[in-house]
């Protein structure tokens, strides 16, 4: 439903009138009934062919069709409730992370950047710090239902004693090696770089880590030989380029690329589809960074 201007603010003025009138136009899909409580509520209310809408005299019809408005959505925020509590009694989620509220779920699973983004998707879901837990309200539950099974899987995988067998099974492995060696490079905070295309400075790029922000680059040669097992498509033409993580701020500043990277691109501009996701983890990031400040 959407409001628009009043005819006061038009040249064209209602059908029959010589002068526009003060007041507002008002439409929404047609809906029998929904027309039948617009038409109790505004009986001096009177159809428009020409602007397909429907025109509320009077100075304060914005004011009252934005009550209306307003309480016909909460009316239907009630109904799709409803529904979904309906459809969960109907086939519940059993699992040990969910918990049933009064206003909807609640979801408590171990950190898992899966079930982050699983949960984000669903619509009207919040993360409440203070209780560490998702809520979710019933008019979701479709929704909910169907992210149910990555979002369970992710949260069994992270279990502290899922977790420790899988350490205990690599341990001595190839893959442990190759890990440990991953995450000391990355805490270096260095990427080798085509010599022959080095991406600007101080502005966000993407690169396999995800997006950052490159601060200096330093000239020197990456040795295939040393770092081909934590970068296999390094050459001797590759330099070293330091990069930082960037600040809300900056990703909320970036403009998103408007085609995606060429296959084989080693850094690239990203795309919406980047920047939401690396948004919302530095939202949460400086979220945890406040809440450990000192209080002075």
């Amino acid at each position: 439903m959407t409001e628009t201007k009043s005819p006061a603010d038009r040249e064209e003025a209602p059908a029959g009138d010589d002068d526009p009138k003060p007041g507002a136009d008002v439409s929404f899909p047609y809906d029998r009934m929904t027309v039948e409580q617009f038409r109790k509520r505004f009986p001096r209310a009177r159809w428009s062919d020409a602007r397909k809408a429907w025109f509320v005299p009077g100075r304060t019809a914005p004011r009252r069709i934005g009550r209306w408005l307003a309480e016909l959505e909460a009316e239907a925020d009630a109904h799709a409730d409803a529904k979904g509590r309906d459809a969960f009694a109907f086939d519940p989620i059993d699992s040990p992370y969910l918990q049933l509220g009064k206003a909807g779920f609640r979801i408590r699973t171990p950190y898992s950047k899966t079930v982050v983004d699983e949960l984000r998707e669903v619509p009207f879901s919040r993360w409440d710090g203070d209780l560490r837990l998702w809520h979710v309200p019933f008019r979701s539950y479709e929704d909910l239902r169907r992210r149910w099974p990555d979002i369970e899987a992710a949260a069994r995988r992270n279990e502290p004693e899922e977790r420790r067998r899988r350490a205990e099974e690599r341990k001595g492995t190839e893959q442990e090696m190759r890990s440990k060696l991953r995450s000391a490079e990355r805490k270096r905070h260095r990427y080798p770089l085509p010599g022959d295309d080095l991406p600007p400075l101080g502005r966000p790029v993407a690169i396999s880590y995800g997006i950052v922000i490159f601060t200096y680059i330093t000239g020197e040669l990456a040795d295939p030989d040393i770092v081909a097992d934590v970068y296999p498509g390094v050459t001797e033409d590759h330099v070293w380029g330091y990069w930082r993580a960037p600040t809300l701020e900056e990703l909320v500043r970036t403009w998103p690329a408007k085609t995606p990277p060429v296959q084989g691109a080693e850094w690239w501009l990203p795309t919406i589809e980047e920047l939401r996701p690396a948004r919302r983890a530095a939202r949460s990031r400086e979220a945890r960074r406040r809440e450990k400040a000192p209080v002075i």
